[in-house]
């Protein structure tokens, strides 16, 4: 296979699209992504969980941010591992509730079997508009566990959550890179107020 300029046009293209959306995410979502690691953090510290739904590279995506916070982020901190559970994992669960049941609930069933108040979810959805990530924000709104969305440039899940992630693109595959870029900040973030900032109060350790 002859390896033409055409070729090099698509790679420049689309790394060089990425990397706008990236610098737009900079200037329009740092601070809702600084207001996400802290409610994250603040669970964390008491006590609570954080809880992850999303589906197909989304669902990937659950799974890469639960296992660099239960495992760890940075290679150079030792630390405690933190409570993070992907919903999107227990294929048991999925196949036989999705079967019996229909698979608009396969989130929400979790977070009412496993979610509680001063927890946080995460739904992840490129669109804004994957009802099974609704119904299970609404299920969580019901527990008083804190919600947070990241999502593309539309969609119910802004309007329902408290935190919204909104990369400011339509394009799914731009989305998509530009999510796990968030969810690595996301990751240091909290490590750093977990375990990298003095304590809160003299003589209380994190």
């Amino acid at each position: 296979m002859a390896v033409t300029a055409d070729y090099f046009r698509k790679i420049e293209t689309h790394l060089l699209q990425s990397a706008e959306v990236k610098r737009q995410i900079a200037v329009s979502c740092a601070r809702s992504i600084a207001e996400a690691a802290e409610v994250i953090a603040g669970a964390f510290l008491s006590g609570g969980k954080l809880l992850l739904c999303g589906n197909g590279g989304s669902a990937a995506d659950c799974q890469h941010m639960a296992a660099e916070l239960v495992s760890r982020f940075s290679r150079d901190l030792e630390r405690r591992a933190l409570p993070a559970i992907a919903l999107t994992t227990d294929t048991s669960f999925l196949t036989a509730f999705s079967n019996d049941c229909g698979f608009e609930g396969i989130f929400e069933r979790q977070v009412e079997g496993l979610g509680r108040a001063g927890d946080v979810l995460i739904g992840i959805s490129t669109s804004g508009n994957s009802r099974n990530v609704i119904r299970a924000v609404e299920a969580a709104r019901k527990k008083k566990i804190r919600t947070i969305a990241l999502t593309g440039n539309g969609g119910r899940l802004t309007a329902m959550v408290d935190i919204t992630i909104a990369v400011p693109s339509a394009d799914t595959q731009y989305i998509q890179e530009a999510h796990v870029a968030v969810e690595h900040i996301l990751c240091e973030l909290v490590e750093s107020v977990l375990f990298r900032e003095p304590a809160l109060s003299p003589g209380k350790q994190r």
